[in-house]
């Protein structure tokens, strides 16, 4: 296994921090060509699903379907996601509960169960496209209730949501996949070869405002990758925050 459909995020992951708030949400694709990946989050009436289950799933879910052997160069995914990879990556969260989650499993991509929670990511695709029983799936209401993770497990990445910028689940359970996404792209082969191995699993938590501060990179992304590894989320800001607003912390922990 390589990281190489991710090239392009790593490719240009510094040059985004750097630019200024206001160039990040710059839209240079018509659009038509306008790509993105749906991230369908499982949300019964009874049981509701907790909230750190479901973006931890959704977390593993984005990068799985990246890294899946049919997203290799010879597999029939290939072309959809490195077009997506390629460009902005973008990711609209969708709820769906009974039947329509059911008619979900149809359509080609990966579904996680962290814990009861379930997300499925789908294979990206022109969201001029998008399928009906795909796009008749509601965007707001996802909101889940805060819950209490407890301490981060040994052996897996965390995901350090902005603790001074609120975000609904679905925004929160995009921006998760893009931090999984850009950490696959920087990590060399033995450690994504393990990362694998259990499933893409990781902590998704909100840290204090100290350890936020402590953690960020700044204006320093090279050196905050080599002596902490962490890597960090920046928003374009067209939904729910701010441009330029980072919205995540992904720490690799061996």
């Amino acid at each position: 296994m390589t990281s190489g459909i991710l090239a392009p995020l790593a490719a240009r992951y510094a040059s985004w921090l750097a630019l200024p708030a206001d160039q990040t949400n710059q839209v240079e694709t018509a659009p038509e060509l306008v790509r993105a990946m749906p991230v369908i989050l499982r949300i019964e009436r009874d049981p509701v699903p907790s909230r750190t289950p479901v973006l931890e799933a959704a977390a593993a879910a984005a990068i799985a379907v990246c890294l899946d052997p049919r997203a290799e160069p010879e597999g029939e995914w290939h072309e959809p996601v490195s077009a997506w990879v390629a460009g902005h990556i973008r990711k609209v969260s969708r709820r769906a509960r009974g039947a329509h989650w059911l008619a979900v499993q149809a359509f080609p991509g990966v579904t996680v169960e962290v814990d009861g929670a379930e997300v499925r990511a789908l294979v990206p695709g022109l969201v001029v496209e998008t399928p009906r029983e795909i796009s008749r799936l509601q965007i707001s209401g996802s909101e889940l209730p805060a819950d209490e993770p407890g301490p981060v497990p040994d052996g897996v990445p965390v995901l350090w949501l902005n603790p001074a910028v609120p975000l609904t689940a679905g925004k929160a359970a995009a921006q998760v996949g893009h931090a999984s996404m850009l950490l696959a792209a920087l990590l060399d082969e033995p450690d994504l070869k393990a990362w694998a191995e259990i499933g893409f699993r990781c902590a998704v938590r909100t840290p204090s405002r100290e350890q936020w501060a402590s953690l960020h990179p700044g204006d320093d992304p090279g050196g905050a990758w080599r002596d902490r590894r962490v890597i960090a989320v920046r928003d374009a800001g067209f939904t729910e925050v701010d441009p330029g607003t980072v919205t995540v912390l992904a720490q690799w922990r061996a």
